[in-house]
């Protein structure tokens, strides 16, 4: 048997018994290991499950929309039941230490494969949840992320689209680069 395999556990023993002489010698050992002991608490991943629906996607969701255009929008409901085919289920679901759990569900109904109704919990914004996210609470907003119109002119000025050319203008359309790509099954020999 190698060495290291017998060794290991006589560092851990040997270690333990050092510590547990060093804390038994102390007057305040009592105390120090209480407080260390209420200090310690296992660590708890956090969970996520579901969807996550913001209030930007729920006002997306018009009635008279196909069941594709709701996925497209909220994504595959959590649950799809055989027994209720005319609704839909989103549950989101988050877990961390040291925070409430959070929970918030949305069903749309469903009539004839079209959006009839939707209800749910008051959904946040994204902005909102991003910042409930952040750990280290740094008082840093959440930057905007809608351009305005004169954001918009702007790029559009620093970045002209080439337009395309009529058949009687002088400058000739650019050739697409020719690209090629190997074979998806190997020569046969």
């Amino acid at each position: 048997m190698p060495a290291t395999t017998t060794r290991l556990p006589r560092i851990v023993m040997a270690a333990a018994v050092a510590a547990a002489a060093l804390l038994a010698g102390c007057s305040s050992a009592g105390s120090y290991s209480a407080r260390l002991a209420s200090s310690l608490s296992p660590y708890k991943i956090e969970v996520v499950q579901g969807n996550f629906i913001s209030r930007e996607q729920v006002e997306a969701l018009q009635p008279g929309m196909s069941r594709q255009q709701v996925r497209e929008v909220l994504g595959t409901p959590l649950v799809s039941s055989l027994f209720h085919a005319d609704r839909w289920d989103y549950v989101f679901t988050l877990k961390r230490q040291g925070v409430e759990p959070q929970q918030r569900r949305l069903t749309v109904y469903f009539t004839a494969d079209q959006v009839a109704r939707s209800e749910g919990d008051t959904m946040p914004s994204e902005a909102e949840f991003v910042a409930t996210l952040d750990k280290r609470k740094t008082g840093r907003s959440v930057p905007v992320l809608e351009a305005t119109e004169e954001q918009l002119r702007a790029a559009a000025s620093r970045n002209p689209t080439p337009r395309p050319s009529s058949p009687g203008s002088a400058a000739p359309a650019a050739a697409a680069p020719s690209v090629s790509y190997p074979p998806l099954e190997p020569a046969v020999r």
